[in-house]
């Protein structure tokens, strides 16, 4: 694991406001711990040589500024929520149709899209009737337990 990969651990960490963190690889072990009252989290990166701890300030501020939050949806409309962490994808195949579009009618049991965690394919459905107005991720791309993935103007 590279310094790039830690800062992007640290960088989630703090935008979900975990307070502690655990990923335990062949040969490599880290720990992320962070006190509740809003400090800094404390970093401790262990592989096969001694422990490592180093704090989590000199590597955020070497990391770039925060994107700002994205804008409301309009009070109208539902967002659709990614029920995991995976890979967003639209439809089942790169020549398949998608699931979803722009304008599409919807009922609470269709799949607008998969979502991809640990190598299973996961179809994802609306859970409310209603009209596609917004597709909020591009395909192949990195979601969040609870990022939002689509708009839906309920009927």
């Amino acid at each position: 694991m590279d310094i790039k990969e830690i800062k992007r651990i640290i960088e989630l960490i703090k935008d979900n406001e975990l307070s502690e963190f655990e990923l335990q690889e062949e040969g490599f072990r880290i720990s992320v711990k962070r006190k509740v009252a809003g400090g800094e989290p404390q970093v401790v990166v262990a592989p096969n040589t001694p422990q490592v701890v180093m704090q989590a300030a000199a590597l955020a501020a070497a990391a770039p500024a925060a994107a700002p939050a994205p804008a409301p949806a309009p009070s109208n409309l539902v967002e659709i929520k990614s029920p995991m962490v995976g890979t967003f994808y639209r439809s089942s195949s790169p020549e398949a149709e998608p699931y979803s579009s722009i304008g599409q009618d919807i009922d609470d049991e269709s799949v607008v899209c998969i979502v991809e965690a640990m190598k299973v394919m996961n179809e994802i459905k609306a859970e409310v009737k209603g009209t596609i107005r917004k597709i909020l991720v591009e395909n192949a791309t990195p979601v969040e337990f609870g990022q939002p993935l689509f708009l839906v103007e309920p009927r």
